[in-house]
């Protein structure tokens, strides 16, 4: 049955270009969890037509299954690199195994992120303070965690 789930999935997932394969998990209990992410996010029609198209493949009478279909929750970490690009120009925090950053994303390209934000630093003659801007490359191989953070 997995096998057969895996291309339902693929194959409601190539009907629209902007919409990629995050996740997809088997339990036990024959629950089926799909998550699928967009270029520009998912909206409920694309998680229903995909959820009909896996079920009206498969028979329950053959075999009983739970289906969900479902876009990643807004506090999820950022697992695939094709997700980065909807979040341009948002606020991420990444750890890397050193490090934690938090800035704006600001580019991407094929083996690294830029992440930018300003900073508050002694001014380098006389007394006061100064706002500075930093960026920082960071490689996706560096990257254990992203998340975007949630700004109200």
């Amino acid at each position: 049955m997995k096998e057969k789930v895996i291309k339902l999935v693929n194959e409601a997932i190539e009907v629209n270009d902007a919409l990629f394969l995050i996740d997809l998990k088997f339990s036990e209990n024959n629950s089926i969890k799909v998550v699928v992410d967009g270029d520009s996010g998912v909206v409920l029609s694309e998680c229903i037509r995909i959820s009909r198209h896996v079920e009206h493949n498969l028979d329950r009478e053959e075999e009983d299954f739970s289906l969900e279909v479902t876009s990643p929750n807004v506090t999820d970490p950022i697992i695939k690199k094709r997700q980065y690009n909807k979040n341009i120009n948002r606020t991420l925090k990444i750890n890397t195994e050193s490090e934690k950053f938090e800035g704006k994303l600001i580019e991407i390209n094929e083996n690294n992120i830029t992440l930018q934000w300003k900073a508050r630093e002694p001014k380098p003659i006389g007394k006061g303070k100064v706002t500075v801007v930093n960026e920082q490359l960071i490689p996706f191989d560096d990257i254990k965690q992203a998340k975007v953070k949630i700004t109200f």
